[in-house]
């Protein structure tokens, strides 16, 4: 018997045509070019700036100006002689959204991992397992693309912060082989429902299914347990973590530009998140 194929999800053709004309919009790198210009340049730029800038002509520069103005991406404002170009805000968060849209990322996700191996065990966090539990986070901070932290937090407070309900490790032939835990993102009672998700494979254990197994137990039982909302903010250095958690359900939300300091580099996060189905 042939097994019935999924429906495919169809996106409404109005929204499919404009996405397609951004796109078109952009199938030019100069017009690419210009646009990252002016979006870094928020206050304005001259169009006499931006054929310096580009070392172009400026009747290019002011045709391709006019078709990234035309869909929407820029602003043109005459003042005086000069024609001052804007970035349009709105584009900043429109064609992240369209791409997201495009490549399937707003569409329901699965609600966790599903070819989860059989030689992993997971099961609650034991008060003996706390040794092990601080080993593993010691080699992702060796990583240094796990975390901000420099230092191995505490047990105390680890275990002050974390969910009591939530915290999971995973075992390989009887040896802990890594740890999964909430944490609450907000002591308001309008939060209560959102968590922070972190998910920590030993060294030596990674890529055996480790992390696929953490993430089902925990996504389950967040869902079991009535919260709303799982979060994460992962390094985009970090595709390993971030692969894991959008094969977990969780989708993309944007980019933290520079969101904080480590051994004195800045570093981008990608936040993700996942809604549970029950809310």
């Amino acid at each position: 018997m042939r097994t019935a194929l999924p429906q495919a999800q169809i996106l409404p053709t109005g929204e499919a045509s404009t996405y397609a004309e951004w796109f078109a919009c952009l199938a030019e790198p100069v017009r690419v070019r210009l646009l990252h210009a002016v979006a870094t340049t928020p206050k304005g730029i001259t169009v006499g700036a931006l054929t310096q800038i580009l070392g172009t002509s400026q009747s290019t520069t002011s045709h391709h100006l006019r078709k990234l103005a035309d869909v929407g991406f820029v602003r043109l404002q005459k003042e005086g002689t000069a024609t001052i170009v804007t970035v349009n805000q709105a584009c900043c968060a429109g064609l992240p959204h369209a791409a997201d849209a495009v490549m399937g990322l707003l569409a329901p996700r699965p609600c966790c991992p599903e070819d989860v191996p059989d030689d992993v065990t997971v099961r609650a966090l034991h008060s003996e397992d706390w040794s092990a539990v601080r080993r593993i986070y010691a080699e992702g901070l060796a990583t240094g693309i796990a975390t901000f932290e420099t230092t191995v937090p505490s047990r105390a407070s680890l275990d002050a912060h974390w969910l009591p309900d939530h915290r999971w490790v995973a075992e390989i032939d009887g040896e802990i082989a890594g740890w999964a835990a909430l944490g609450p993102v907000s002591t308001r009672s309008c939060y209560s429902g959102v968590a922070e998700t972190s998910v920590y494979v030993a060294d030596g254990r990674r890529g055996r299914g480790v992390g696929k197994a953490l993430l089902h137990k925990q996504v389950n039982a967040a869902d079991e347990a009535g919260l709303w909302t799982l979060q994460s903010s992962i390094f985009t250095e970090n595709r390993a973590s971030i692969a894991l958690h959008h094969g977990a359900g969780f989708r993309t939300v944007g980019v933290r530009e520079r969101i904080a300091e480590r051994d004195g580099i800045w570093h981008d996060t990608v936040l993700i998140e996942r809604r549970s189905g029950a809310c």
